[in-house]
């Protein structure tokens, strides 16, 4: 039974870059990864990709063929594959029972805070044997933890420089968990580029 990651979080937080170095990670430890890309603005992903939304549906044709924005054509994207989702159930089904799959999402915050379609996409990969645990069965998740579909949310790390930004980027953290409905795990992403900012003021260490 396969599970693996959502990997969610702002435009620019290093959604692709995390899901490369994962894949370099599994790879040097001989563990079977698989990559979906389900952001169908992201032409120039940097990892082997084994799934693409592109193949289904592009954001460049939708804004065509629609007049719809960046914004309006990706969340008509999603809608799309929330429609044809055995379109990606079949392909799911190709990777194989061992594998541990990454999905890649858009970066736009509604899609994982308030609208619905991929929360229904996730619900539907319950159903489909991926193995997804929710909030409130808190003591099977910590017996399981490994094993489960998680949320992976990434935040610039340039969020706790300023205490209204680490406010909003942990109320935005709060809204995707909530509506995901998934066991959420928040990573400071570009820590690196951190100590750009001289002292941050708080107990946190560059």
């Amino acid at each position: 039974m396969p599970f693996g990651e959502i990997v969610c979080g702002s435009p620019g937080s290093g959604k692709s870059t995390y899901c490369y170095g994962k894949h370099q990670l599994f790879s040097a430890l001989g563990r079977p990864v698989s990559i979906v890309n389900l952001d169908p603005a992201n032409d120039s992903v940097p990892y082997p990709c084994a799934i693409d939304i592109s193949s289904l549906i592009t954001i460049q044709d939708v804004m065509n063929e629609h007049r719809l924005g960046p914004n309006g054509g990706l969340l008509y994207c999603m809608e799309y594959l929330d429609a044809n989702y055995d379109w990606l159930e079949d392909r799911l089904k190709e990777l194989g029972g061992d594998a541990y799959v990454l999905f890649d999402i858009p970066g736009q915050v509604e899609l994982s805070t308030n609208h619905e379609s991929l929360k229904r996409i996730v619900e539907k990969l319950t159903k489909s044997g991926f193995r997804v645990c929710k909030l409130n069965l808190t003591l099977y998740l910590l017996k399981n933890e490994l094993r489960q579909l998680a949320a992976v949310h990434l935040c610039d790390a340039h969020y706790v420089t300023d205490a209204s930004k680490y406010i909003s980027v942990l109320l935005l953290s709060l809204r995707a968990m909530l509506h995901l409905e998934l066991p959420h795990v928040n990573v400071l992403s570009k820590i690196d580029l951190i100590k750009q900012y001289g002292d941050l003021g708080t107990n946190i260490t560059t």
